[in-house]
């Protein structure tokens, strides 16, 4: 992080790290993706929703600190960005599942 302490884009914006642009952002992933061969365009947004999909919420972090980690005020913004995939309604469903037949058990120990 010292590396960027005086660094002229992040004394102007006043963050910690230098910000760079959607633009540049979207430069830099044109040539990446280029580079390794991947024919699909790649922008920052898409960036935004595989983290909020794949990577988050798809792990089982709560959509409230997906939320946070976007910087988003509400909640319903982030569910744009962080559509639930199929396989994560299935595990959580089974999840629940376990929970309730768990609760069932102690019930019958308990008699």
């Amino acid at each position: 992080m010292g590396k960027y302490d005086n660094h002229p884009m992040a004394v102007i914006s006043e963050t910690l790290f230098p910000v760079v642009s959607n633009v540049k952002i979207n430069l830099y992933l044109k040539e990446i993706a280029s580079v390794v061969g991947i024919r699909k365009s790649l922008t920052f947004h898409m960036a935004r929703h595989t983290f909020a999909t794949t990577v988050t919420l798809n792990n089982g972090v709560p959509i409230e600190t997906v939320s946070k980690l976007l910087g988003h005020k509400k909640i319903s913004t982030t569910q744009i960005y962080a559509r639930v995939l199929e396989d994560k309604l299935s595990k959580d469903m089974i999840d629940l599942q376990k929970i309730l037949n768990g609760k069932d058990e102690l019930k019958l120990i308990n008699k």
